[in-house]
């Protein structure tokens, strides 16, 4: 194996610069040629370095699954954030409210519960909280899912002075499970036609939306889209990982890498490294287009994977591969779900052409509340 990065500590994240820059400039070049928005999803890489080159790059905004993030990117000087998933707690809503004084927030919201809480942590607010409804597609998580709960929330929504309703949002995260590339596009383009129909229900009602917002990386590379759409809100694409590179037969846009050292090779076939479940997440899809098998890929290798994990090791089971490497070398692993896996480092190491251009923060590490 090509000896690299000899001088790096593992375990250790790597970010390929260049191929994260190239998919930055991909989506975002999809994005212009629909004439839609991008607001990517830093949830994958949790770091105001990538979230500000995104911007950079000509995103409309960014969307974060926490207020912890939030308020991480919006002290890098990031003004538009939209907070796509539920919020619970009048004590959340506070900071919300503190942000909402700052920049232009944006949460999603699926139930009365939270309508209360906003209008009573904004009562005192000049500007109303803007507001995503979000509609359930197909991955079977959050969301409304009926009319009859569409038309209940929408209703009581313009009944409030605190809360405006400015659009809807899904996530077709079950296109992951789909068959092949063509089931991917039909499950998408199934649940675009679910949210852009309960879209026009919101309208219908007399809510003045202006946000049909959807997202899921494997629909949008495999060119799922119909017109009426206004955003494309989506996450791994900035550096892809396993699950992602199987579901369009290409590793080339992987960027993300953990660096391990061989530490044993016990067998003739056993390789263990120093990469285990606290450098590698113990997640892994069994089935689908984005099924990882395994819990990581040996970059440039004849379809090695990582077979299992221990708290402190990673395994690999392969003799021909044993017999290219040694106890000391290190190689490069592509995690088979890179989002939980950047979380589990302080710091990402940034290299170009093979050489190390620098480090940055995972700033938003644990900024899970």
């Amino acid at each position: 194996m090509k000896q690299m990065y000899q001088m790096i500590d593992t375990p250790s994240l790597i970010i390929d610069l260049d191929r994260a820059m190239e998919n930055i400039q991909m989506m975002q070049q999809r994005a212009n040629e629909l004439g839609v928005d991008l607001r990517p999803h830093i949830k994958t890489h949790r770091m105001t370095y990538f979230a500000k080159k995104q911007m950079e790059a000509g995103a409309a905004g960014i969307a974060c699954a926490k207020i912890g993030e939030a308020e991480v990117m919006a002290a890098a000087g990031i003004k538009d954030i939209f907070i796509a998933n539920e919020i619970m707690g009048e004590s959340k809503y506070e900071r919300v409210r503190q942000l909402h004084q700052k920049i232009h927030i944006r949460v999603g919201v699926d139930n009365i519960y939270q309508i209360d809480q906003i209008e009573k942590v904004f009562a005192q607010e000049e500007k109303p909280l803007e507001v995503l409804m979000e509609y359930e597609v197909g991955e079977n998580r959050s969301g409304i899912i009926t009319d009859e709960q569409l038309d209940t929330l929408v209703e009581y929504i313009l009944t409030k002075k605190h809360v405006v309703l400015k659009g809807i949002f899904s996530h077709e995260g079950h296109t992951y499970k789909a068959s092949n590339r063509d089931d991917c596009v039909k499950k998408a383009e199934e649940a675009y036609r679910r949210t852009l129909r309960a879209a026009d229900r919101m309208r219908q009602l007399g809510a003045d939306i202006d946000t049909v917002s959807i997202g899921a990386t494997p629909s949008i590379m495999n060119g799922s889209f119909l017109e009426g759409i206004t955003e494309l809100r989506l996450g791994t694409y900035v550096f892809f990982d396993l699950g992602q590179a199987s579901a369009i037969g290409d590793f080339s846009h992987c960027a993300a890498t953990v660096l391990t050292t061989i530490i044993s090779k016990p067998t003739e076939e056993r390789v263990v490294l120093d990469a285990g479940a606290k450098a590698l997440v113990s997640q892994n899809r069994d089935s689908g287009i984005c099924a990882t098998a395994g819990f990581g890929y040996v970059k440039d290798s004849n379809n090695v994977r990582i077979a299992g994990l221990f708290d402190e090791h990673g395994l690999i089971y392969d003799s021909e591969f044993s017999k290219t490497v040694q106890v000391g070398d290190k190689i490069e692993v592509i995690p088979s779900h890179v989002c939980p896996t950047v979380n589990l480092y302080d710091e990402a190491v940034l290299v170009s052409n093979g050489a190390v251009v620098g480090t940055i923060p995972v700033d938003c590490r644990g900024k899970s509340k």
